[in-house]
């Protein structure tokens, strides 16, 4: 809540918020799009060990926000534990900017990065939404708009940070190039620090208690241990794929026997509403599985198989560099979302909307049409290269899956889950989130192209067999989510007769 009267308008306040957002992902996108990659190219990791270890970092970045916003209640309080996260990304991303090809250096790094994640994001989201606190109207606008920073912010980075790595790489040396890529990454989290330093008094007034005065030293110094911790156990993990598997394997054990429990356990009048939850949360969990690949089989089916340029009627009218084509999610996601919102507004006065479980059914639909629209590509190939066209397609197909699945999964559980156990069923989401990221980089695995193979006619049967076939799981969540609809129909209306104080409004700042 409000920890005083606010001196300043409720628009200044979250513009600062909004800022340092938009800057905090450009860092993050713009270390991500050139990851995989990197190891493969520059660490010279085969690209199965590249997908995992990349899996593995993903799965820790989900899971840590849980953390976060705990700490951020009841420690430090919600603006300096953002700020913190804020600072520790910067000094992740820095490490990164360190010319130097050791592994174990780069473990340390994403686990500095998973640390700094794990503080800022669930901490910047609680800031908006207790600006606008009893505003619903407000709420929903400030985070359509907050999310736009997110994209905004990550479409410019990925496009930006692969042209300076090739920019300067060829200028200056190939180690040179990378570095000074991920090195822009910290550069962007300074610029939203300075920002953030001059505009912070329009914060002064929001926050949690802890906000209110100065914490006391044993907080502090047991955020600082648990912090190293984190950053060593990250680091241990990643760099040890068979601990990643048994500490991702046993989360989502852990989360279904939660949810078991809580089923079996709570009230007839909530059971409705939970067992409604844990079936559109393991859809969720497969929607990030195809989620995954964006960021390794696409990322390195694009390095290989896909034409770089873009051109009508023979005409050429630019090119990408490889890695850019992962900037395309986002911009689809800025063009359809205003679009869908207008037609769920349209159906919703008329009372036709769309339920919950219905759209993730399209969702699914539109996910396979995306990944069978690579395949189709193949059939046209020259030299074993895709039209760059058939990425742009097929990425807006998946982008609508995105926002019609993983937009809703939050939502879902502030609908369907009792108000008592709302702030620890999120983060058993966000953890199931993570054990998902994981899984896709497992699957991306199906994919990767031996180390003696650099023909593009070998690797593009590879990478379209795994994505027809991504393609016909996806028509298989559709049939699934079809069949469900007639108990989610009944789930729904008995979770609704039993009149179950709901979590407060929820909104996924990233999608």
């Amino acid at each position: 809540m409000a920890i005083q009267n606010p001196p300043v308008s409720q628009t200044k306040s979250f513009s600062t918020v909004f800022l340092i957002e938009m800057w905090e992902r450009f860092g993050f996108y713009g270390m991500q799009v050139l990851m995989v990659t990197y190891m493969v190219k520059k660490l010279g990791f085969a690209e199965s060990d590249s997908n995992l270890v990349w899996g593995a970092a993903a799965a820790l970045i989900y899971a840590t926000p849980a953390i976060g916003g705990w700490i951020g209640d009841k420690f430090l309080g919600t603006r300096r534990t953002m700020l913190s996260g804020a600072v520790v990304l910067m000094i992740g991303y820095a490490l990164l900017w360190v010319p130097t090809d050791n592994a174990i250096f780069l473990y340390v790094a994403l686990g500095v990065i998973v640390l700094g994640n794990g503080l800022f994001k669930p901490n910047a989201g609680n800031l908006v939404r207790k600006i606008y606190e009893g505003d619903a109207v407000k709420i929903d606008s400030a985070f359509t708009i907050y999310y736009m920073a997110v994209n905004v912010g990550s479409t410019i980075s990925m496009l930006l940070t692969p042209w300076i790595r090739d920019y300067v790489g060829e200028h200056y040396g190939d180690a040179l190039g990378w570095h000074t890529a991920f090195g822009v990454c910290s550069i962007g989290l300074i610029l939203g620090l300075v920002n953030y330093f001059f505009m912070r008094h329009t914060l002064a007034h929001i926050g949690s208690v802890p906000d209110e005065t100065r914490p006391p030293m044993k907080n502090v110094l047991g955020v600082i241990v648990g912090g190293l911790l984190i950053i060593g156990v990250s680091a241990l993990i990643l760099q040890n794929q068979t601990i990643a598997k048994m500490c991702v394997y046993a989360a989502g054990v852990l989360i279904l026997f939660i949810f078991a429990h809580l089923i079996r356990s709570v009230e007839r009048s909530e059971r409705a509403g939970l067992i409604a939850a844990l079936v559109l949360t393991i859809q969720t969990i497969f929607f990030f599985i195809f989620y995954q690949q964006m960021s390794t089989s696409l990322n390195l089916f694009a390095q290989r198989n896909v034409d770089l340029s873009f051109g009508i009627f023979g005409f050429e009218i630019f090119r990408w560099i490889p890695e850019q084509f992962q900037s395309l999610n986002a911009i689809w996601i800025v063009i359809l979302s205003p679009i869908l919102v207008w037609m769920y507004n349209t159906l919703g006065k008329h009372g036709k909307d769309f339920p919950v479980a219905a759209k993730f059914a399209l969702g699914f639909v539109a996910v396979a049409a995306g990944f069978f629209m690579y395949g189709l590509g193949a059939h046209t190939a020259v030299d074993g290269k895709i039209s760059s066209w058939y990425m742009v397609w097929g990425y807006g197909l998946y982008s609508l899956g995105e926002i019609l699945v993983s937009g809703l999964g939050l939502a879902m559980i502030a609908r369907y889950v009792p108000a008592r156990m709302g702030g620890f069923m999120m983060g058993a989401y966000y953890v199931a989130v993570g054990v998902s990221q994981y899984l896709g980089s497992v699957v991306a695995n199906y994919a990767a192209i031996p180390s003696d193979i650099n023909d593009p006619l070998q690797s593009l049967p590879i990478y379209t067999s795994l994505f027809n076939k991504l393609g016909f799981v996806g028509i298989g969540c559709t049939v699934l989510a079809v069949a469900m609809l007639p108990l989610m129909r009944k789930l729904s209306l008995d979770h609704a007769l039993a009149d179950v104080q709901p979590v407060p409004p929820v909104h996924n700042e990233d999608l």
